[in-house]
Formats: structure tokens, sequence, C-alpha cells
């Protein structure tokens, strides 16, 4: 039996034949009952789902978590009882919300069953009746009508004005006009395969019979099923740094607790006393905070995506689009309207706007606003008319100028018909005018204009220059219109013999229409955005070459020079020679969903981190293969928006700006939370391990450690994930997805701040140890949490002076450090707190001594954004 890919290829009795199958009476009942055992259900399989144990167990194997787990442990073990708690309660609240998004990814397959037609017409012993369409067989003849779904993959026998909307499988606009005639193209697109019919598109127009050729699983939609099995979904660049950050992060602990202890000993401490620093400091080192950090980030974000229309299905999304370098977009339904409209003639006077049709009604105008109103098959219904696309752009431009279909259709009623099909390529209606007939004609400009002798003026008809019209025509289709011809022609009375001789020849030209599926208005703007952003749209359509390089012109995502490479080039090229070319394309027409795979996958591998835009079936593998998927949450089908990680709500290409702009935003303010506890961490350390060396004592009790990580590290941390955005975050190209998140001077900053804190901290201790002997602990203890606190606010802008930004511009935060002051001031006056904490009441010059040192964070911090913003500092740091 032939590939199903080439039954296009066969004639009908060949198909018939190669299937065992009966062109009138189709299978016995005995016949299809043993097929159906042997192919199975005509439906599609799902992959075996993991159970909710299995997804939540998964959320523990990230080696971040792990290492939280174990500082709960160590927690627990050093009697530190609500930070092992506090610790246990994030990572399970992470774990949570990861199984609850994995488990909700998983459904992209099952949103495919829904396409599924309930049941179908289908014919065996000769008898027609309906049946499940889960129990069709190949070889079984199924009869088609207007509205209905197609059950399976049919190969066409009768096609009668047959007409199916493919858009959601091929990402073709336009419904395809099918026909019975043999193809002799083995390569030929999905969509120009017109003498077959896929499962779960639907009939727009006319009837059919075929004989199905494929079921289930082997069907195009089940093929897009198979394709989506197995999809695990990618590491988000957040997710890949931070796994390195913290593998990295615990061994350097590791070795400085090991040295901080050593070093104790050395120096005559205690065992136990050094053993518990040595500890404290390492919980008080892992940043515990982090996952609360990064989950609260991500879930206002996608709040706030939320307002915009944008419905994050999967939490790291909101994150990840920040990252994104290139958006891969289908055309229909996401760049342009997913309406055809009528948008320019050519009539006798060169090209006119619709809007002329609204003017003065001379002849012409007449003429054209009657055709375009009387020679469709639209159906006027109370909601909204319904019909073909095509006749639906020409039936509201008329209606919109002024030519109602109901009212002329009473005065020029129908007497004759001459049906639209594939061969004919035309479509002719005779009408009624008093005391004679008008026969309108539209179709082809390769069939019609040929028929016709004369063109209509404002003043009568003159002589046709059809040479004109034919390059007039080209020029439209080049410019990626869908090109009609109109014609008309007067008779003294209907003709009883020869219909389409006498009616369809000697034709007056009205002129020609050009038609479009129109760009969104947002959409240009948007465009202009991502690439002042550095992100390079890329179209990939399932549309003709020539639409789609139209559309990408006029939207600038190509220009009229750039290649538009179509799925038959690309299925010839190497991957190799491919992956060389890949960066250059921008256009990609008549793709299969594989080949948007390929391109996705071509492009990760040339390390971009690629946003999928879609709305249709054929979207779905693309999807769920890219970094992130974004699909239409109007026009979009389920199955599209399963398989993605975000769904546009409103379809508004813009809205992907917007979540651009607030992922750029969470991954900044992250990357400030990770540099505010790194440093405040460093100058810990620091003031740890260089107190022996100037001959000090241990500058800080196991309980000030860890006071000072639960007060100064989580609260700023959570409000830091508040920040408004950068001013210049829109203007600025993309992180690279294998940057580190210290690139950008961060370790330096870190390094050098936190050696800063240290040396602020132990100048405090030995003017205190050295002057009377008396607080010095108290003293360094206070001195590196106010620190830490001027810190915070220096670091809400990587570039901007804290007088730029405004003190108020981030209420929580300034919030969170007055309380920190009053938390810490209460631990140094209350005496209750005194014999917790073992510190001592400072004098009123001790705690001016403490803030003034702390502030010099804030004024060094200055400076350094001071010389970063005029480039002297951190140039091409990584």
């Amino acid at each position: 039996m032939p590939a199903s890919t080439q039954w296009h290829l066969l004639t009908p009795d060949k198909t018939l034949s190669a299937l065992n199958s009966d062109g009138r009476r189709g299978l016995s009942r005995e016949e299809a009952a043993r097929r159906l055992v042997q192919t199975g259900p005509n439906a599609l399989v799902e992959a075996a789902r993991r159970s909710v144990l299995e997804i939540l167990y998964h959320q523990f194997t990230d080696f971040m978590i792990l290492v939280l787990l174990a500082a709960a442990v160590i927690s627990g073990l050093i009697a530190e009882v609500y930070d092992s708690i506090a610790i246990i309660v994030i990572v399970i609240l992470n774990a949570v919300i990861g199984a609850v998004q994995e488990y909700r990814a998983e459904r992209a397959v099952a949103a495919l069953r829904l396409l599924a037609a309930a049941d179908a017409r289908v014919v065996r012993d000769g008898k027609v009746f309906r049946c499940p369409a889960s129990e069709l067989v190949p070889g079984d003849l199924v009869q088609l009508e207007a509205g209905s779904l197609v059950p399976a993959d049919l190969r066409l026998l009768e096609a009668v004005e047959l007409q199916t909307n493919e858009s959601a499988l091929t990402g073709e606009s336009l419904a395809t006009g099918k026909a019975c005639a043999t193809l002799d193209d083995p390569e030929l697109p999905l969509g120009d395969r017109t003498n077959l019919v896929y499962k779960g598109t639907q009939v727009a127009r006319g009837r059919g019979v075929g004989v199905v050729v494929a079921t289930g699983m082997d069907t195009e939609v089940g093929r897009i099923a198979g394709l989506l099995h197995g999809r695990s979904p990618l590491r988000t660049p957040l997710q890949q740094r931070l796994t390195r950050f913290g593998r990295h992060l615990s061994l350097a602990i590791l070795a400085i607790c090991a040295l901080i202890f050593s070093v104790g000993l050395l120096q005559g401490e205690p065992v136990l006393l050094m053993l518990l620093t040595a500890i404290s400091l390492a919980v008080a080192a892992i940043p515990e905070a982090l996952p609360a950090v990064v989950t609260v980030s991500l879930a206002l974000g996608a709040r706030r995506l939320s307002r915009r229309n944008a419905l994050v299905r999967q939490l790291p999304a909101v994150e990840t689009m920040g990252s994104v370098t290139c958006i891969c977009t289908d055309k229909t339904g996401t760049l342009t309207q997913n309406r055809m409209t009528l948008e320019t003639l050519v009539v006798h006077e060169g090209r006119w706007p619709v809007a002329r049709l609204g003017g003065q009604r001379d002849l012409l105008v007449r003429r054209l606003g009657q055709a375009l109103a009387l020679s469709n098959d639209v159906i006027m219904s109370e909601e909204r008319p319904l019909g073909d696309p095509t006749e639906l752009a020409l039936y509201v431009a008329a209606r919109d100028k002024g030519f109602d279909k109901a009212v002329l259709a009473h005065d020029w009623p129908r007497e004759l018909e001459l049906p639209f099909d594939a061969d004919r390529k035309r479509m002719t209606t005779v009408h009624r005018e008093r005391d004679h007939f008008v026969a309108f004609v539209k179709g082809a400009p390769e069939v019609l204009l040929p028929l016709a002798s004369q063109v209509l003026t404002a003043s009568g008809a003159v002589a046709l220059d059809r040479e004109r019209y034919e390059q007039e025509a080209r020029r439209l289709a080049a410019e990626g219109y869908r090109v009609l011809a109109l014609a008309c022609r007067e008779l003294p009375v209907l003709p009883e013999s020869n219909v389409e001789q006498a009616v369809e020849s000697a034709l007056v030209l009205l002129g020609l229409v050009a038609l479009i599926d129109p760009p969104r208005e947002e959409v240009p703007a948007a465009v202009s955005d991502c690439r002042s952003a550095g992100i390079i749209p890329i179209m990939i359509t399932g549309d003709h070459p020539e639409t789609a390089r139209a559309i990408a012109v006029r939207l600038g995502i190509a220009t009229p020079e750039d290649e538009v490479l179509t799925g038959r080039d690309l299925q010839q090229l190497p991957d190799g020679v491919f992956a060389e070319r890949v960066r250059d394309i921008r256009v990609y027409a008549r793709v299969t969903p594989e080949q948007k795979i390929r391109i996705v996958t071509a492009l990760q591998a040339q390390g971009a981190f690629v946003a999928m835009t879609g709305d249709g079936i054929n979207d779905a593998p693309a999807l769920k293969q890219a970094s992130i998927g974004v699909a239409m949450g109007r026009t979009g089908t389920d199955v599209a928006r399963e398989a993605a990680d975000m769904v546009l709500l409103d379809d508004n290409f813009a809205t992907i700006v917007a979540a651009v702009r607030d992922g750029r935003r969470i991954f900044d303010n992250i990357r400030k939370f990770i540099k505010y506890t790194m440093t405040s961490n460093s100058g810990e350390i620091w003031t740890l391990l260089l107190a022996p060396f100037l001959g000090l004592p241990v500058p800080l009790l196991p309980i000030h450690i860890l006071w000072i990580n639960l007060v100064t590290d989580g609260l700023p941390g959570l409000a830091l994930s508040m920040e408004p955005a950068e001013r210049n975050l829109m203007c600025r190209p993309p992180r690279p997805p294998d940057e580190s998140i210290f690139a950008q001077g961060m370790w330096q900053h870190m390094l050098w701040v936190g050696l800063l804190i240290g040396a602020l901290s132990l100048i405090g201790q030995a003017w205190a140890y050295y002057d009377d002997g008396s607080h010095w602990q108290t003293l360094v203890f206070t001195v590196l949490t106010f620190a830490q606190l001027f810190h915070v606010l220096a670091i809400r802008s990587e570039r901007d002076s804290l007088i730029s930004i405004g003190l108020f511009t981030n209420p929580a935060l300034l919030g969170v450090v007055l309380m920190t002051v009053v938390l810490q001031l209460a631990v140094i006056y209350l005496p209750v707190l005194n014999a917790i904490f073992k510190t001592e009441p400072l004098s009123v010059t001790e705690l001016g001594v403490c803030v003034g040192l702390a502030s010099l964070v804030l004024v060094a911090v200055e400076l350094e954004k001071w010389l970063y913003r005029r480039g002297w500092l951190y140039a091409g740091a990584s």
C-alpha cells in the first residue's frame, strides 16, 4: 500500500484498488469490522502520563533545592528550628507550584482529541448511515457536507464546489478549493494537495465523497500528535543559571567555612564555638530566600501580565520572555487578522482604493457594487453573514459602501447560476434587470481575461488592453494579494442551450479586485519595538511565499530583497548548510510542522533563545519545542494553547513586547537580589576571615550571623522583586542565554563591596575593642546590619543614582528597611533581647559611628554607578 504522503499521486481508481474498496458500495460491514481490529480505532493515542507523585518527586531533584534541604537539616541540628522550618516551607511551596505547572503542560495532546468528529456519514454495503467516527477504517467511503468536520484523511472521489478550512493545519488563511484530479508532484506541500482532505478540518462549502486513506495516528493530525509526544520542556535561562550558581556557591561555602574553622582553631578559639560559627556561616551564606524571591517575582509578573491579556501557563515563562533573542511567529491570525479584506481595485482609470465605491455612482461604480454584492453565495443570517472567506470579503466591501445584497437581490433576482469549481475557476450568476438579464462573472484573471473583449469605464465600454491587466494581476499577486477578475454581460433572454458558451463569452471586464488578510494595526509598532530591543522577528507560515513576503515587508520583518525559504527548499538543504543560513532567513513559507521544529532547533543550536507564536494545530509541536511557546487565545486552537507556555488572550502581537519588558525587569530584580544577598554574605565572610589576622577576636556569634541572615536577606530580597523597570530596559540587546548570572561586573561588585563591608565592620570592631574593650561585638554586629541596608538601597538600579530613581518609588523596600532598623534597635536596647542575642546597649556616639561607617557603602556604590555610566568601569565585563 502506498505511503500516506503519496495518495495525491494516485487516480481515484488506483486509490480504491490499493485499499481494496468499492467506489459505489464501500466496504462490507464484516470487512470494516476486521480492519478495525487490525488498525485500531480512529482516535489519537496519548503518551503515558506521569503520576502526580512522579511529577512532584521530580521537583526535588534540582541541585539548588538539594542544597537548601541540606541547609534545613543543618539548621535543625544546631537548634535553629525556625530557620529550618522556613527553608522547608519555601522548598515545598516551590515544588507544589512547579508540579502543578508540569501537570498542566502534559495535556497538550489531549486537546487534539477534541478535534475528532463525533460521527460520520459512511457508505457500507451500498447503504449510507451514520457511525461513530472512531470506527472508520481505511477503505471506508465517507460523504462530506458544508459545516461538517472531516473525520479522517480522505482521498476525494467526488467534489462539488467543495472547499475546506485548513488554516489550523496548514496556516493558509483562505478556504482551500478541492477537486478529484490526480496530481503529479511527489513533493507537493500539504496545503497544495487539493485532492485530499484532512482529519479535524472543516468543510466550508459544497459537498463531496472521499475514501479513507488514514485514520488515528496515521493522519496528519495524528502525526502532529506524535511530534508532541516525548518532548520534555527545555530549561529556562534562569533555571540554568541558578543551577550553575547553586553548584559553585555550595563548593565555595564549604571551602570558606573549612578555612574559617581552621583559622579559629589556630588562634586558640574553642572547637565547639568554631564549629557552630562555621556551620552558622554556611547556613547564612546559602540564600535560602532565593526560591521564594524567584517564585514571588514570577507570580507578581504573571499577575501583571494577566492584566495585560497574557495568561501565563508556565511560571518560568514570565522571566524567559526577557531572554528571547528570536521570535518565530506564524502569519495567519497572529500577525494578520485572519479575515480576508478587499483592499484595492484595478479599473480602466488605474488602481482604486475600496473607498472609491462609496463615491459618485457612475456606471462603472454601480456595476462593480452590484457584482460584488450579488455574485456570491453569502448567507445573510441575523447574527453575521456566513460563507466562503473570499466571498464574505466581497460582500462586506459592497455592503459597507451602500450596496445591500438583500435590497439588490429583491430588485435583481437570480435566475441562473454556473457554480465555481476547481476546473472552471470562475463563477457566474445571472440576474433579471427589468426587461433583460445581466450576468456577473468572477474568477481567476488568467481564466476570465481571455473571455473578455471590452472593459467598462464611467462612460461606457471600450476595447480591452488584456496585457495591461495581466501585468497588473501578476504585480498584485507578487504584492501578496489574492486577485480576482470581475466581468459582466447583458443578455436579452436566458439561453436555453450551451449556456456556458452563451453567458461566459464576449464579456465586459469591470476590473480586478485584490484581497488580502490584512496585518493587525498594532503589529508594525510591536515589530519595531522588538528590533530596538535586539530581538529578531521571523515569520514561519504555511501560506504562499509571495503572500508571506508581502506581509513580512509591510510589517518590517523583512525587506523586498530578503530571501523567502519555502518548505520544499528547506527539505533539500542539508543540516550543515541550513545551520549556516538560518541566522539570515527572516521568512519561511509553505512549511510543515516538522520543518517548523527543524527551524526552531537550528536557531537554538546557534545559541538563540527562541519564542514561537502561533494559533494552529500545525504550530503546536514547534510551540512545545521552542524555548517559550506563545499561543493565541481568541483564534487559537486548544491544541496550540495546551502546548504553549503563555497564551495571549487578546491575540495581540504587541502583548509579547509587554511580556518581554516584564521578563527583563524580573530577571534584573532577581540579579539585584543575588547581588545584594551574596555581597552581604561576602561581607560577613570577610569580617570573620580577616579578624584573626588583625589580632581581633571572632567578631560574631552564631546567633548574630543567623539574625543578620534572617532580617537583612529575606524581606529586603522579596521587596526588591517589586522594583520598577529601569529606564533603558528595552533599548539594550537580550542577554546571551549562556551568559553567567554574575556577568556585567556583578561578581566584581560582590567582591569589592563585600570586602568594603568587612573592612568597615572591622574598623568599628577595632575602634571599640582598643578604646575601652566594651560593646565591640554589638557594634560590629550593628555595622554589618546597617551596611547591608544601605547597600540594598544603593543597588536598586545598576546605573542610575538613588536620587534620580527616587527613594519612594519602591515603598515596599523602604518599609522593609525601616522595619529592619527598628528590629535591630530592639535587639540592641531591649533587655529581654540583650540576654538572647548577647548584645549590649550602645551609646549615642557608638550608634552614630555604626550609621556613619555603614553609610559609606551607599556613597561607594553610588560612585561605582557614576563610573559605570561614563563607561569607565566594567566595560565588557563578564
